[in-house]
């Protein structure tokens, strides 16, 4: 699963069993998303939690940085047996307003930010995924 962690709103991703492709899930309200996972990790298997990492085009911390770090120190703390992996969230936006463009997405779907939420997640996992697949 992973995690696009905003003010507003997070973008959530999942993969299929297999861990071939990521999936965007949705997005949740930023002050539900605990009970939202809660919710979710009771009723599905979660092996690792990919959080997309805020930072800038020189690798230095962002104005949302804290914020990210606050919520992971929280989720660390509500779920202690969940193993977590940071991967860099840049360009996330962009690719993803890219691939609804490609897709074939309405101006008017591409408009809701939450739709470039979920997407950002889905390319953060499949990056990971990538990443790791490499190693």
């Amino acid at each position: 699963m992973a995690i696009d962690y905003g003010l507003k709103r997070v973008g959530i991703a999942v993969t299929d069993p297999l861990q071939i492709i990521a999936s965007p899930l949705g997005t949740v309200p930023s002050k539900e998303i605990f009970l939202f996972l809660k919710k979710y990790l009771a009723a599905e298997q979660v092996d690792t939690l990919v959080i997309g990492k805020a930072i800038d085009l020189m690798g230095r911390d962002t104005h949302s940085t804290g914020p990210v770090m606050k919520f992971a120190e929280e989720l660390e703390k509500q779920f202690p047996s969940l193993a977590y992996e940071w991967h860099d969230e840049r360009y996330t936006s962009k690719m993803a307003l890219q691939a609804m463009i490609a897709g074939g997405m309405s101006k008017a779907n591409r408009k809701i930010k939450g739709n470039v939420d979920k997407v950002s997640a889905a390319i953060i996992l499949q990056s990971y995924m990538e990443a790791k697949s490499k190693i």
